[in-house]
């Protein structure tokens, strides 16, 4: 039988692509999403069908409300989604919040004797988020055999984040390849209540051009 992994599944494009790298890979993989107390919940409807289409055993949405601290235009109806570039980190980050999930993440492994967890993270084509750089990635999974019995047992944990050196039109390719339908994905930061995308937040912007990149027709619904 093959191994188990806990892929972390937004419903967005990275997300998509990289449960359909770690099922490559040949792992049983256990989809999981989290409410955590977005703006809108078609991303969850999309996190959905990319678990049931790509293959995962089982897809798991956990509750949790960071909204409850607000700080991010993601969590916060008060905060504008930015539908401009600007500089430093946008107000779409949300604290602490890669952190969050790959702790249950982790949890979620350790319940299942699983040792390895997929990420989407990417640290070329996005917006400045702090918790999507390598050094993040390689300091959580040291975390990850200090923190738990697992590790304390002797297990190592890995934390995979296949798409992190790549770019958007790259990521784009390698999904396609592997049988990714991105129709069934959603990136943007503010969606209608159909899964409509803006077109003109940060989101919408670096997924656009990353079909372009790719030279593919972009599948996206555009309000």
């Amino acid at each position: 039988m093959s191994a188990p992994a806990v892929v972390l599944v937004s419903g967005g494009l990275d997300s998509a692509t990289t449960l359909a790298l770690a099922r490559e890979a040949g792992f049983r993989c256990h989809a999981i999403s989290f409410a955590y107390g977005q703006r809108h919940a078609v991303e969850l409807e999309a996190a959905a069908r990319v678990a049931e289409r790509g293959g995962a055993v089982e897809h798991r949405i956990i509750p949790i409300d960071l909204s409850a601290f607000g700080g991010s235009a993601l969590t916060d109806e008060a905060i504008a989604v930015p539908e401009e570039p600007g500089e430093g980190i946008p107000v779409t980050y949300v604290p602490a919040r890669n952190t969050v999930f790959l702790s249950l993440a982790l949890a979620y492994a350790e319940v299942l004797g699983a040792r390895d967890i997929f990420i989407g993270v990417n640290a070329v084509d996005y917006s400045g988020y702090p918790d999507c750089r390598p050094a993040f990635i390689r300091a959580f999974e040291h975390l990850a055999s200090l923190a738990t019995r697992a590790g304390v047992e002797g297990a190592s944990f890995r934390i995979h984040a296949p798409l992190i050196e790549s770019s958007k039109g790259e990521i784009v390719r390698r999904g396609l390849a592997l049988g990714v339908d991105y129709a069934d994905t959603v990136s943007c930061y503010q969606p209608d209540a159909t899964g409509a995308a803006c077109g003109r937040c940060d989101s919408c912007r670096i997924r656009r051009e990353g079909f372009a990149a790719a030279g593919v027709e972009d599948p996206t619904r555009y309000a």
